[in-house]
Parts: structure tokens; sequence; C-alpha cells
């Protein structure tokens, strides 16, 4: 699982390449990086809604959502509520948010052991771990689009069944919700800060 500091990176990226000039400053970069950290929020929320890392802010009906807003509020609305607050360049910071919010904040997981992209609608985990290959006996080979159930993963994050991954039998250990169910006493809780790469 890629650590906060991973997602924040990432998205410092995107905010250096995506926002124009004018509108790239120090602020700009704290509301991209704050906006990238809020997907992971949901293991808080692990304590009230089991499964909920990993789902509850995972779900990319959020930035669906944002966007949705975003856009009524800076081309419908007469008075933008966004670039009143940010002033002239808050649609392309606010626009930039969305984006790291879903490449930094939700891509980083969907590709590293997989997001409930589309809970609460669609309670299934995904994961990107697929191949393209050229095969001189089986011609193109992908399996990035294989749609069939993925196995549940057990608390070692390997695979125990054949029943697809959701909210009731999918819990991924963070330092905040090390493991599914009560802690025991004096449980090790371990927040990465780089484990790869």
């Amino acid at each position: 699982m890629p650590s906060t500091l991973v997602h924040v990176a990432l998205a410092g990226l995107l905010a250096a390449a995506l926002l124009p000039d004018d509108y790239f400053d120090r602020r700009a970069v704290v509301i991209v990086l704050g906006v990238t950290v809020l997907p992971d929020l949901d293991v808080f929320f692990g304590f009230l809604i089991d499964g909920a890392h990993r789902s509850l802010g995972h779900t990319l009906l959020l930035p669906g959502l944002a966007a949705l807003l975003l856009a009524a509020d800076l081309r419908v609305r007469e008075r933008s509520t966004v670039r009143r607050l940010l002033g002239p360049g808050g649609g392309p910071v606010s626009s930039v948010g969305v984006a790291a919010f879903v490449v930094a904040g939700i891509g980083l997981d969907y590709v590293v052991n997989g997001a409930n992209l589309f809970w609460p609608l669609h309670d299934q985990f995904y994961t990107a771990n697929g191949k393209a290959v050229v095969s001189n006996q089986r011609g193109f080979v992908q399996t990035f689009l294989d749609l069939s159930p993925e196995p549940p993963s057990d608390s070692s994050g390997g695979n125990g069944g054949s029943q697809p991954r959701t909210t009731d039998n999918t819990h991924y250990s963070t330092g905040v919700d090390p493991s599914a169910g009560k802690e025991k006493q004096n449980v090790e809780r371990v927040f990465p800060l780089v484990r790869s790469g």
C-alpha cells in the first residue's frame, strides 16, 4: 500500500505539470496536496463501517460528483463560489485538485492491492494487476480488463477463496486500524513512509 508520502509526492508532480504558470504558487500546491490526502481519511471510518478503508473515500463517485459541481459552479452559475474563494485561478487549481484526487489519491491504491471504485453502488474491490504481451502462439494477450471475480485477500495479502473481494471480507492493515475487529493490547501500528520504488 502506498504511503501518504507517495500519494502527496505524485500529487506534487501533477500540480507542477498541470497548473498554469500564472497559478502555480505555494497556496495552489498546498490545496492540490491536501485534496489528495482526502481519500485515505476513510481509514478512520473503519471503526464504524466494516471495510470502509479503500471504499468510502476511494469511490470514483466522489470525484465524479466533485467534477459535476465544479463544472456547474464555473460554467453555469453567474458568480462562481470557487473563484470567489480561490481567486481567478480557482478553476484550474480545483480542476487539478480533482485530477490529483483521482490519479494520486485513488489511482495509486487501485494499482497497489485495489480499491472499491464504485462503492456503495457496487461493492467489489478492483485492482489493476494485468499484463499485455505479444505471443507467437496466442497473439496479443491482455489481462487488464479481466472481469472475472477476484478471490478475497486474507490478512497476509494473499488470496484465500474464489469470492469477489468486498467490504465484508476485505481489510487493509493500516497504522490506524491494523487488523479487522478489535486489536489486541499493545498491537504494533506501522505507518509506512516508503516500502519500495
